[in-house]
């Protein structure tokens, strides 16, 4: 494997679109159309962002071996910080906070910037150090070899990054599907490596707000991380033999963009089912706690459950605006019908939205060979 790679600038000249990729384009595109109309049956949008961006974010840092338990992590959403928050979930509520982030800031004005980039950064990793402009970063396999060097210099980072932010925003630059440049600009972040910390995340949140931004999306759920983090042996191989094989490897482009549109219908159609799921369990738990309740019913009760699968009496006080010992009845309450389940922690308690986290931990996992050896940075 090489080291070296002159990242070319972009766009780049060859004619993607090949017989292959248009078949594998028209069936990505129709599937992420049919979610952008299935998230609409969720009223509450901010069940989908709250439920739906910690499932990613989750998966996303698992991809460079971050990883905590569903368990560890709805705990720690909950407030329950000290002794409980490890610091890999501390990254990857951190990972959820940064695409939240992006997502305010691309939605209305449907650019994304630098300074935009930088600051999914900046909150992804909590500290301020921008782009690199100290030589060392390089990556490396398994074994210790150095199979890329990225630019070393902060001219040469600016000049990438400035020309791929021109690259994303600017439509006229490349004439060719989105899903297609969506491929292309996540293989050029991941080459630029930009910073010290944190780029394998931040390229995947772009990958997604790129979606937004062009419309293909209203919201930043497409659960793209869990394909990559089940086929992480060939995201790495084919992000790599792009680099092995310059310039002339149009082969290994044709295979990664593949990949990518796979990777992008097989998503959709699983995160499908999970929102359609989701939509037909808050109606199964409404046609129960509605007649339970009776007037004193409201939707902002179903709201909490889904918006919190963790769920605790401070939350349902505040959602449903009523005394403590309310909050505290009504979730007993709840717990007397078998859809959640009460958990003692220390002198606090908890309520677990079993069913809506069976949905969660039993979504299914497209695996692809990954029998080639993945490469991985320190700099992830």
């Amino acid at each position: 494997m090489s080291a070296t790679y002159n990242i070319p600038l972009l766009p780049l000249g060859f004619d993607f679109e090949t017989k292959a990729v248009l078949r594998q384009l028209n069936k990505s595109n129709k599937r992420l159309a049919e979610l952008k109309g299935v998230a609409l049956t969720i009223p509450n949008e901010n069940i989908l962002l709250s439920s739906l961006v910690l499932q990613e974010a989750l998966d996303s840092s698992a991809v460079e071996n971050i990883v905590t338990t569903s368990d560890d992590l709805y705990k720690a959403d909950l407030h329950f910080r000290d002794g409980i928050a490890n610091a890999a979930t501390k990254e990857v509520l951190n990972y959820r906070q940064a695409m939240q982030k992006g997502f305010s800031m691309v939605r209305s004005k449907h650019v994304l910037s630098l300074n935009d980039i930088k600051e999914i950064q900046h909150v992804l990793e909590n500290n301020n150090a921008g782009f690199r402009s100290l030589p060392g970063t390089t990556l490396k396999s398994s074994k210790g070899e150095i199979v890329y060097t990225p630019p070393q210099s902060g001219q040469d980072i600016l000049r990438y990054m400035t020309n791929l932010e021109e690259y994303i925003n600017i439509s006229e630059l490349h004439d060719i599907d989105p899903l297609i440049k969506l491929a292309i600009i996540h293989h050029q972040f991941e080459s630029i490596h930009p910073f010290y910390d944190g780029n394998g995340r931040t390229g995947r949140i772009i990958a997604i707000l790129y979606l937004v931004i062009n419309d293909l999306l209203d919201l930043p759920i497409l659960y793209l991380s869990r394909y990559i983090t089940h086929n992480k042996g060939d995201y790495y191989r084919l992000i790599q033999a792009i680099r092995d094989k310059a310039p002339d490897n149009f082969n290994q482009w044709e295979e990664w963009i593949l990949f990518i549109l796979k990777g992008i219908e097989e998503t959709s159609i699983d995160t499908m089912r999970l929102v359609k799921n989701i939509s037909k369990l808050m109606a199964e738990y409404k046609a129960v706690l509605k007649p339970l309740f009776g007037q004193q019913y409201k939707h902002e009760l179903i709201n909490n459950l889904f918006f919190h699968p963790y769920t605790k009496i401070e939350f349902m006080e505040k959602d449903m605006m009523v005394q403590r010992k309310t909050a505290a009845k009504y979730l007993d309450k709840i717990v007397q019908t078998g859809l959640l389940e009460k958990v003692k922690l220390g002198r606090s308690n908890y309520y677990i939205n079993k069913e809506l986290m069976s949905l969660f931990i039993s979504q299914p996992i497209r695996k692809m060979d990954t029998t080639t050896e993945a490469i991985e940075s320190a700099n992830t």
